[in-house]
């Protein structure tokens, strides 16, 4: 496994699990410790710019939709230190390091790496999300496999200024959105701001000029955007991006293939981010397994396996982007419930 960043990337939003993604994590057997790390987020306030009460939803939150339902919303780094627990017993974890190169033979893919001596391996598998630097190097140019959606969104640690309580706490101005909710038991909070530009580009490692543009944006749109201003240049997990999709054919060529968001970004306004990574994981891992030494038949029944599920997750978006009509939660449930996975 290896990682650019020294250790395991802290921060991050909170994130669901939910349906058939579940079932991974009891087979998995990280379940149990998956509930324990739920937000608990009881629900969710929506101020104007004065900080004025609106209304509030006791129901159902913009990060986790229903408060009652079975799935589990827990952060992103929570969910990162169980898998790492999990596997570093038995896995190689290679941190602050990249991969150069890859020259696949037919019969081993040798990799070189930013740092490390060059080595052989007989399958590399790239986990390494939106901005995929093995399908860069393998499949071509981000660009013809991003679609991109218009919203730009941060999200960064922040103390619980406001004390929420097991709370999230929304504004929508007229062009932007900021949001922030309690995390880790109320000791600190997670905010997110968030607005649409379809042609904007900005670098994703280009840091201050994320932050001058969400300077320029937020400063003058009310609530407490300039405190959350204040704390964003200090945060030490500040992440910003475009909501993409990443639409392929095919996720596989020769002795490599893409899981999660690497080969089939459905972004975080699906909903679905996780939980499809997650079941792609699994089901790709499955099929290597069933298919014994023929890693092109494992390669194939992955993608016959999981295509039509991860369309159908990618199709949420349409409809699910600020300002449009949200899908109805039966479909949304539909949409989730639609794969039955196997008993590899």
């Amino acid at each position: 496994m290896v990682e650019r960043h020294p250790g395991l990337r802290p921060g991050g939003q909170a994130i669901d699990v939910r349906g058939p993604a579940l079932d991974v994590l009891e087979r998995m057997g990280l379940l149990a410790a998956a509930q324990e790390h739920k937000t608990r987020i009881r629900g969710a306030s929506f101020v104007d710019r004065d900080g004025n009460e609106l209304f509030r939803d006791t129901e159902s939150t913009p990060t986790g939709g229903p408060v009652n339902s079975p799935d589990i919303e827990l952060l992103r780094d929570d969910l990162v230190e169980l898998l790492y627990g999990a596997t570093q017993p038995s896995v190689e974890y290679l941190f602050d390091d990249s991969i150069s190169t890859l020259q696949d033979d037919g019969d081993s893919v040798r990799v070189t790496f930013e740092r490390a001596a060059a080595r052989e391996f007989d399958l590399v598998i790239g986990a390494d999300g939106l901005h995929s630097n093995v399908r860069r190097l393998v499949f071509g140019p981000e660009e013809q496999f991003v679609k991109r959606l218009g919203t730009h969104a941060a999200i960064f640690t922040v103390p619980n200024f406001l004390e929420l309580d097991y709370w999230q706490t929304w504004h929508y101005g007229d062009s932007t959105m900021a949001g922030v909710y309690s995390a880790r038991n109320n000791t600190e909070a997670r905010a997110a701001l968030a607005f649409m530009d379809t042609e904007l580009r900005i670098d994703y490692r280009d840091t201050e000029a994320q932050f001058a543009e969400l300077q320029r944006r937020m400063a003058e749109d009310g609530w407490v955007r300039a405190q959350l201003l204040h704390y964003m240049r200090s945060a030490p997990d500040f992440y910003f991006d475009e909501m993409s999709q990443i639409l392929m054919d095919r996720w596989s060529r020769g002795r490599v293939a893409l899981v999660g968001d690497a080969g089939y970004c459905c972004s975080p306004l699906s909903g679905q981010g996780t939980s499809v990574a997650l079941l792609g994981a699994y089901i790709l891992a499955g099929e290597l397994k069933a298919a014994g030494d023929d890693y092109q038949l494992g390669f194939a029944n992955y993608h016959a396996e999981f295509h039509g599920f991860v369309e159908r997750n990618q199709w949420l978006v349409s409809d699910n982007i600020p300002g449009g009509a949200p899908i109805p939660q039966e479909e949304f449930e539909r949409i989730v419930h639609s794969i039955t996975i196997k008993d590899y």
